[in-house]
């Protein structure tokens, strides 16, 4: 069943619309503002549609996809219009939204714009030419395995040689799943983006704020953490304990050199960090 979120300023017209999206078998929420919007749009799961008005109490709908454009949500935004011509094209064309429906029109127009754009909540798409497939049995496999771990919610780590394009296939893992519409973060674990500020209120080191704050960007969506092997071992201990006791609805997904089952026998990568991120094998 798709949720949908309604983000309208007219209870009756919200309550209309929700009405319509039940007996067509959608789980509609229904706002009347962006703020409120806001925090309904985070609670989302994949497949989901967002409807709203193009002018609401604070703000506009313009303002309301761009934001949701900024913390990387993906759900179709469809628009309530009162003037056919000048708000679709202002809407559509600068705004952001994939489609329209006139609001005198909304018990003819809204299920059915709403069908074209609600996903199954476990959708698996079929893969694209991003990765250059080849005919070779091999590179076969290399597809079921992704088809396959695309599927389910499990962490993964991608293992191969410098420049064998192991990135690419996490990101591929990632288009694929029921999380695609959620936020992605990619992390490279030999940078500088897991050095941050010291936050001296919470009394954490720089190290865990700045991963947990990568888990709190990538909500509901997914990590990838590029070259997890150069992960010093701060870094995997804070990683493990935020997996451990945070319980993060993120799914993380690592590329790693095969120097890490190595790492992993000789203790210096933690092995229950290691069973962690390869749930899927």
């Amino acid at each position: 069943m798709n949720k949908i979120l309604i983000v309208d300023a007219s209870a009756s017209d919200g309550r209309i619309m929700a009405g319509l999206l039940i007996r067509a078998g959608y789980n509609p929420v229904v706002t009347d503002c962006i703020e409120a919007g806001k925090v309904e749009a985070a609670k989302l799961p994949p497949g989901a549609v967002i409807v709203t008005a193009m002018r609401l109490s604070d703000g506009t709908a313009k303002e309301f996809i761009n934001w949701l454009k900024t913390e990387g949500y993906k759900f179709p935004v469809i628009a309530i219009v009162d003037n056919l011509n000048t708000d679709a094209v202002d809407v559509m064309r600068g705004g952001g939204a994939v489609d329209v429906v006139q609001r005198l029109a909304i018990d003819k127009q809204l299920i059915e714009t709403v069908e074209k754009y609600a996903k199954p909540e476990h959708v698996v798409l079929t893969l694209g030419n991003q990765l250059l497939p080849r005919k070779s049995e091999v590179w076969q496999k290399i597809e079921e395995k992704i088809t396959a771990i695309a599927a389910t919610n499990a962490n993964a780590i991608i293992f191969g040689e410098c420049g064998s394009g192991k990135e690419q296939v996490a990101h591929q893992i990632y288009l694929n799943s029921s999380r695609e519409q959620k936020p992605i973060t990619i992390v490279d674990a030999g940078g500088a983006a897991l050095v941050g500020r010291h936050n001296p209120e919470n009394e954490r080191s720089e190290i865990y704020n700045r991963i947990e704050g990568y888990f709190h960007k990538s909500a509901g969506g997914t990590i990838i953490i590029k070259n997890v092997h150069l992960l010093t071992f701060e870094k995997q201990s804070v990683l493990l304990h935020i997996l451990e006791t945070e319980h993060p609805d993120v799914r993380v997904i690592c590329t790693a050199e095969p120097e890490l089952l190595k790492m992993v026998t000789e203790k210096t990568f933690r092995p229950n960090l290691f069973f962690i991120l390869r749930q899927s094998d």
